[in-house]
């Protein structure tokens, strides 16, 4: 089984016919009607709703779903396609997956479909509830980033889209030789929002940190311009940092300007445990 125990890190096997996950020392975790496991226990909770606020969550839904980011999820699928075995099927967590988006994207564009075991990881319990809900070929848990009780070396591939994550436990998951693929924003990435904001906008770096002991084997850029309409800006101006920066005259401004072209751009950057 991929789950150890968030508690004693023992490993947690699957109890028939409740479907429920125990360990050794008996501690329980039931699965939720909707397909995911709760990880979380309260004990390990900094807040009594962590994450994402449902606001945010909602604006990224939105805005996901409308299929503005869809040219990156592609180029995603297209890497991920390329380095898949023939034979046995590939083991893809997306650490800080949210509300499912990317995995549900990784399943619609495979090949081969069958040939993914996606598992996805988010702090916000609501993110999680309804990605299970939306995908029932991919095992979803509600856990922390910096403690992901997945067993050593589980996976071949971890996705990192933007997510915040621990370069200890992203070593201890992979297995040797296995593949860390991170998006990070390019250049110019939503360049004329930020112009809105900043009064000097300065380009993102190119170079792209990784954790020790990862290679980077290949690099891509992602770059293309999008045309969202006043409702979709002001969900892409929510699911960024940029909405804590833009007053109210700002966020104004923003929805009521018109045909106004935001660039997107990427850097996907795939590396490989050493």
């Amino acid at each position: 089984m991929p789950y150890i125990c968030p508690i004693c890190q023992s490993p947690l096997l699957q109890h028939l016919p409740s479907k429920g996950y125990f360990c050794k020392n008996k501690h329980h975790f039931d699965l939720a009607k909707e397909g995911y496991l709760n990880l979380l226990p309260a004990q390990y909770k900094k807040s009594k709703e962590p994450g994402d606020s449902r606001a945010m969550m909602r604006a990224r839904r939105n805005f996901l779903e409308a299929g503005f980011y869809q040219p990156m999820a592609q180029a995603l699928a297209k890497i991920i396609d390329s380095h898949k075995s023939a034979t046995t099927p590939m083991h893809i967590l997306d650490v800080g997956c949210g509300e499912g988006y990317y995995c549900r994207q990784l399943e619609a564009l495979a090949e081969n479909p069958e040939s993914l075991d996606l598992h996805g990881i988010d702090i916000a319990k609501n993110a999680i509830f309804a990605a299970a809900k939306k995908q029932q070929n991919a095992r979803f848990i509600v856990a922390s980033n910096k403690n992901m009780p997945y067993a050593d070396q589980y996976f071949d591939l971890l996705l990192r889209i933007y997510a915040p994550s621990n370069d200890q436990e992203i070593t201890r998951l992979l297995k040797p030789d296995g593949l860390l693929l991170i998006v990070t924003p390019g250049p110019r990435h939503l360049w004329q929002l930020k112009e809105f904001i900043y009064k000097e906008v300065k380009e993102h770096s190119v170079d792209v940190a990784l954790p020790a002991g990862f290679a980077q084997i290949a690099s891509q850029r992602v770059s293309y311009k999008t045309q969202p309409d006043s409702e979709q800006r002001m969900a892409l101006l929510h699911m960024t940092p940029f909405a804590w920066r833009a007053n109210a005259t700002t966020q104004q401004q923003i929805q009521r300007v018109h045909n106004l072209e935001i660039e997107a751009d990427f850097i996907l950057t795939l590396a490989m445990l050493r």
